[in-house]
């Protein structure tokens, strides 16, 4: 197996009211309604055009403030430690987050977004148009050992369990 390092700059960074790691949202679905903005580099805003049109945004980022990586991590909506692929915890190998957030509106080099779970200061790799045709599986989703906790993701926060 090759595997060749990989480095990215951040396109931007996220702005939001979360500051510290410690009582923000674990997910978009804990912030409803928690606005925030994306501020992207100002030679990147031409890949703003027709964003617009668009009512939610993939956003991966890098996990700035979590600790080292760990393989066996205790998630917040449960008390049994999993594998850490096997959960969205930010102390991964590589501390690649994912939000889906909804698009607020576009300006200049800035993108407006709700339901934000990003801390402030995020590094933001690449910003998406939600596609439900080619995002959303068709069919019977599992989704592992969250079937008994998921209803709880909108009232979850997050502790100093992954912060560095």
């Amino acid at each position: 197996m090759n595997l060749e390092p990989v480095s990215y700059a951040p396109i931007g960074v996220a702005r939001s009211p979360h500051a510290d790691a410690a009582g923000a949202p674990i997910q978009p679905s804990g912030a409803r309604g928690q606005a925030g903005h994306i501020i992207l580099r100002p030679e990147l805003a031409e890949g703003l055009r027709d964003l617009e049109g668009f009512s939610h945004l993939i956003v991966i980022y890098h996990c700035h403030q979590s600790g080292p990586a760990r393989l066996l991590v205790t998630p917040f909506l449960d008390e049994a430690a999993h594998g850490v692929f096997a959960t969205r915890a930010p102390a991964r190998p590589n501390a690649i987050g994912l939000s889906v957030v909804r698009l607020a509106g576009v300006r200049d080099n800035v993108i407006d977004i709700l339901d934000v779970d990003l801390l402030d200061g995020t590094p933001i790799l690449d910003v998406k148009p939600l596609v439900p045709a080619f995002d959303l599986p068709q069919g019977p989703v599992r989704v592992g050992w969250l079937a008994t906790r998921a209803s709880q993701a909108d009232q979850a926060r997050a502790d100093e369990r992954f912060s560095g």
